[in-house]
């Protein structure tokens, strides 16, 4: 890679370019197209008739995406519809000083070119307490392949060539990329008119300097994390349709439906009512579907034209059209007694967001509160920072801000246990939080904690067999290596990661469910109505699964995701099966209550004594049923409710103190690690994970959870990242941008632990990300073992491990 990759439809800069692209659309849409659904637009899904919670029922969408009849958002299609195309900006830092449209408006096929000045509402949105990213681009573009102009025409490849006929004339201005200058250097220039930093979280705890002087043993070191995708395998896209009142229909892969609408319509100058959308086919999401795309985009290109518009994405695109991982620069200092137990920790955690707020202000604070894990230090100082620089913006990804935060304590952990002499499980044990224990910020663990057992649980598993190297394929590089072996040193590490479940810090989380019960084709059918979005989770089973255990009847509908039910929340923070699974079981209970009731007036008895199960109403003490076919008759009994979780603080802005999260979970892997210390290379032999998930609901989607979490682990353990030059993004592809496949995988031997939470649905804890945070570090500590180097960047390369640099 010599450099920067060329962006699509870019357009041509010009020395002065004249205009301002006030575009106008060509064609009407009918009203009957307005309200046509489009083409493989979502439809119910009818759950497989049986499995309650614990069981494992076949997920209902598996079959169509193994046999790649599955309908997401980019096979959307509608007759006469216009395909959209974005023009971004080449530069990470420019002046926009002109714009001229009238080529691409001449070229036939366009029926629409847009700019900023075209924008009905608001010209910003955003995600979270700031809304200061731009719809379009004007006065100035803050990091590279930021949106400039749109393009709506009859073909996607005319789309691409008016892109190119755009001139848009920049003042190249100097980008600000050094994270560090940025929190810290007051003269340089400030990326947001509200200066360079997005937030600084303190946590004070006891007296650091005093336990200082009480240290026998001190270590310290300091770590960066690269940027890292979520890369998703379906590009961003959807369709937007005009509609006969004026508003827009979306069909859209996201991860928050109501939050979208929330930004979307300031931005069209919309009520939000005149906005409906309904969830897509999502092709993967980890965080990176947060934030908006292609929606506003969309529709107005759609309100402008009168037709339906898509977009899609490709891969290039794709990476400048969604946030990332925040890199991180992070100092630590322990101190501890001789035998390991700690007394101090001195914690600067560094953040870079890019060029917009997005979930920085989040992020910022899980770093903060989680950042030096789960364990007790009775005097803890941490400064954890957000910076805006001129880099790409970063966002949520699985495991936010606490992925970061882990690989450096769990470092120090092991830098702690070789400086007191004792083996990495112990100094964790002696350590280690535990239920009735105090977080960083104070707040007291109410629920269980096992982790200690689960250190020992982890000690007790078997090991993977030993290094065969008669077998190449076994080897670090497979069938590509160099040499026989003979450079190659096994090597096993651990790492523990602990991971807040659900929205934090005083934000009232809650989740909307309607349920009904009602007799279809002579069958007791139950349909479920969310908004909450499958991004290949398994919500969808495990809805299904709750209802049929709260109402006793086989025949479950889930609904499409859509804003004609209440908010669900993001499909994020581990929650839905928490916040959502909470929400349908709540209603399934109100309609259970009235059909008990229903039976019992017409059997005359108390509805006390009555329950649901197998189908029938039946007597709580046994005896005979009455089927709910035959009591609910012509009876529909529908009941909405929202779930919300236990109230939580915003963590204080001089302390950190508060009780900021509502549920912990915590996953420990054991990594063993084949590595050809010559060549630089590494090949994980195995991946163990003891997880304590409070109670099973789907044990076949758990495990992909545990096993999917710690594939992205790997992958920033060993080879995802972003590189990224003055500000320019060096590797926009899936050729070289890296990600693991089923070669990289290792088998992976599960330990999962039940102990319920007695303040969760079921007892039930989030499970999607703790094994993410957990598995980067504990690959890395394997590698160290294996080489005794220091290692203390991730992703490694080949050139680290070698103990070239």
């Amino acid at each position: 890679m010599n450099g920067p990759a060329p962006l699509p439809g870019t357009g041509t800069p010009a020395g002065t370019g004249t205009g301002t692209g006030t575009g106008t659309g060509t064609g009407t849409a009918t009203a009957a197209r307005a309200r046509t659904a489009p083409a493989r637009a979502p439809r119910e899904i009818t759950a497989p008739g049986s499995g309650g919670v614990g069981d494992s029922p076949p997920r209902p969408d598996g079959t169509l995406k193994v046999r790649g009849e599955f309908a997401y958002s980019s096979d959307l299609w509608m007759d006469g519809m216009l395909w959209g195309a974005t023009l971004r900006s080449p530069h990470p830092r420019a002046r926009i000083v002109a714009v001229d449209v009238s080529e691409a408006l001449a070229h036939p096929g366009v029926a629409a070119v847009l700019t900023h000045e075209d924008v009905p509402g608001s010209k910003h949105f955003g995600i979270d307490h700031f809304q200061d990213q731009p719809v379009l681009a004007f006065g100035e573009v803050r990091h590279q392949g930021e949106p400039v102009a749109l393009v709506a025409a009859d073909h996607p490849e005319t789309a691409r060539r008016a892109l190119e006929r755009i001139r848009v004339d920049y003042e190249v201005l100097e980008p600000l990329t050094d994270a560090r200058r940025a929190a810290f250097d007051p003269s340089c220039p400030p990326v947001q008119p509200r200066g360079n930093l997005v937030r600084h979280q303190p946590v004070r705890v006891g007296d650091v300097d005093e336990a200082r002087t009480r240290a026998e043993v001190t270590v310290s070191g300091e770590y960066r994390v690269g940027i890292q995708d979520q890369a998703f395998l379906g590009p961003e896209s959807g369709l937007a349709v005009p509609a006969e009142d004026g508003g827009v229909d979306l069909y859209v892969a996201t991860q928050w439906v109501h939050n979208d609408i929330k930004q979307i319509a300031p931005c069209l100058g919309l009520p939000e009512e005149r906005i409906r959308m309904t969830l897509s086919g999502v092709g993967g999401a980890f965080g990176g579907r947060e934030d908006l795309s292609m929606q506003i985009h969309a529709s107005m290109l759609a309100l402008r034209t009168g037709r339906p518009v898509k977009m899609v994405y490709n891969r290039q695109e794709s990476f400048f059209g969604h946030v990332h991982r925040h890199p991180a620069e992070m100092r630590y200092e322990y101190g501890a007694t001789r035998d390991g137990r700690l007394l101090y920790a001195d914690v600067e955690i560094l953040l870079d967001g890019g060029a917009y707020t997005s979930s920085t202000m989040a992020v910022v604070g899980n770093a903060a509160s989680l950042g030096v894990g789960p364990y007790v230090i009775p005097n803890i100082r941490i400064d954890a920072y957000g910076v805006y620089t001129n880099n790409p913006p970063c966002g949520a990804m699985r495991g936010f801000g606490a992925v970061q935060a882990c690989f450096a304590y769990e470092s120090m952990m092991d830098r702690l246990a070789d400086a007191c002499g004792l083996d990495p499980l112990t100094v964790r044990q002696v350590n280690a939080l535990s239920e009735g224990g105090v977080l960083a910020t104070g707040q007291v663990v109410a629920a269980p904690l096992p982790m200690a057992e689960m250190l020992e649980r982890v000690r007790e598993l078997p090991m993977p067999a030993p290094l065969d190297a008669a077998d190449p394929l076994g080897l670090p590089g497979g069938v590509s290596q160099t040499t026989r072996g003979e450079g190659v040193r096994r090597g096993v590490g651990y790492g523990v990661g602990l991971k807040n479940i659900c929205f934090s810090e005083g934000f009232d989380d809650f989740s909307t469910a309607r349920v009904r019960l009602e007799v279809i084709g002579g069958r007791a059918t139950v349909l479920v109505h969310t908004a909450a979005a499958e991004v290949g989770q398994g919500l969808v089973t495990v809805q299904a699964q709750i209802a049929r255990t709260e109402l006793g009847v086989d025949r479950v509908v889930i609904q499409p995701a859509d804003n004609r039910v209440g908010d669900a929340g993001s499909s994020s923070a581990s929650r839905q099966s928490y916040m959502s699974g909470g929400a349908v079981m709540t209603a399934c209970r109100a309609v259970r209550d009235r059909v008990l009731a229903l039976a019992a007036a017409r059997l005359g008895t108390a509805p006390g004594g009555l329950c649901l199960a197998g189908g029938e109403v039946v007597p709580a003490g046994g005896g005979a049923g009455v089927a709910v076919e035959d009591v609910l008759g012509d009876t529909v009994i529908e009941e909405t409710r929202e779930y919300h979780h236990a109230p939580t603080e915003r963590m204080n802005p001089l302390t950190g103190q508060g009780a900021s999260h509502t549920q912990l979970a915590i996953c420990v892997h054991r990594a063993v690690v084949d590595v050809d210390v010559e060549l630089g290379l590494v090949k994980v032999v195995e991946l163990a994970a003891v997880q304590d998930v409070g109670r099973i609901l789907n044990r076949v989607s758990l495990e992909g959870q545990i096993h999917g979490g710690s594939a992205q682990g790997l992958g920033l353990a060993l080879m995802e990242e972003i590189q990224v030059r003055d500000g320019l993004v060096l590797n926009p592809s899936f050729t070289d941008y890296l990600i693991p496949t089923i070669l990289d995988m290792p088998p992976m031997r599960l330990d999962i632990l039940e102990n319920p939470d007695p303040r969760a649905p079921y007892g039930l804890r989030g499970a999607g990300e703790p094994p993410t945070l957990s598995s980067t570090p504990a690959i890395v500590a394997a590698v160290r073992d294996a080489t005794g180097l220091a290692l203390n960047r991730v992703p490694l390369r080949p050139e680290h491990v070698a103990g070239l640099t």
